[in-house]
């Protein structure tokens, strides 16, 4: 009678898991990361558990991965003293970039985000106080991404605003999805490295190693704009990325996602 009850209970089971769908088995909170590319290979997301979910949502991980293009993203909590910088490096290699930025970075650095939407970058919603969006009601997730939008228009006089990154790289399905009916595509990344931390910037040669290293067709690169080690290399890492026949686009210019 007890293994009868067993092997009930086991099949009973199997087509519950059947039964749930993709979605709810996906649904998160994740931390964003990748298995990273090495010599000119693809990276992959595709045993991180959330792939379906990137794609469902439409956010972005890769470009066209058939072309050697390259979509350069800046994430701006605060200002270190090197965005001026980066922007003079842009506009002199007319390179366009997207420039993710937080209430805080709004409130005391207006002067700088002028000069991303004049020299003609994209700037995007990193949320107002940077909380995980997982952990917030809806309501407080639309008055976070509200409030960036409407000051970031108040000040460059920017009246949409597409993009978004979510804080600290954590997500869900319910805010992808939620974020997404907000009108907003979540941009995430397929080049990165740990340049946020401004004690332990290791100089610009490996800020150049470490970018260069992880290229690759179709490349969303996250750079942080507090790193002076970024700010330094930079037009190094475009001139070689150029060299190796790569061309830098907008956001904007993404005709095709690629998932894998």
């Amino acid at each position: 009678m007890k293994r009868v009850w067993k092997s009930t209970a086991w099949l009973m089971l199997l087509a519950l898991l059947v039964c749930i769908p993709a979605y709810a088995q996906t649904a998160g909170p994740y931390h964003f990361g990748f298995k990273k590319s090495k010599g000119g290979e693809l990276p992959s997301i595709a045993q991180e558990g959330f792939m379906s979910m990137l794609e469902r949502h439409h956010a972005i991980f890769l470009g066209d991965t058939e072309q050697k293009e390259l979509y350069l993203t800046f994430d701006n909590g605060y200002e270190n003293g090197y965005t001026a910088k980066i922007l003079d490096v842009l506009k002199d290699k007319k390179v366009p970039a997207a420039f993710f930025v937080t209430g805080h970075y709004v409130k005391e650095r207006p002067d700088l985000l002028k000069r991303m939407v004049e020299e003609g970058h994209l700037v995007g919603n990193h949320s107002w106080h940077h909380p995980d969006m997982t952990q917030i009601s809806e309501s407080r997730m639309k008055e976070e991404l509200d409030k960036v939008k409407q000051e970031v228009a108040n000040v460059t006089g920017q009246q949409t605003m597409a993009y978004m990154r979510p804080p600290r790289g954590i997500f869900s399905d319910s805010m992808l999805a939620y974020s997404r009916q907000l009108g907003y595509t979540n941009v995430f990344w397929s080049v990165a490295y740990k340049d946020w931390d401004t004690k332990q910037q290791k100089g610009p040669d490996h800020a150049f190693r470490k970018v260069m290293g992880q290229l690759h067709p179709g490349a969303v690169i996250l750079l942080h704009s507090v790193s002076s080690d970024n700010a330094d290399a930079l037009a190094r890492i475009i001139d070689e990325a150029r060299a190796q026949g790569y061309a830098f686009k907008s956001l904007d210019q993404m005709t095709k996602r690629h998932y894998r």
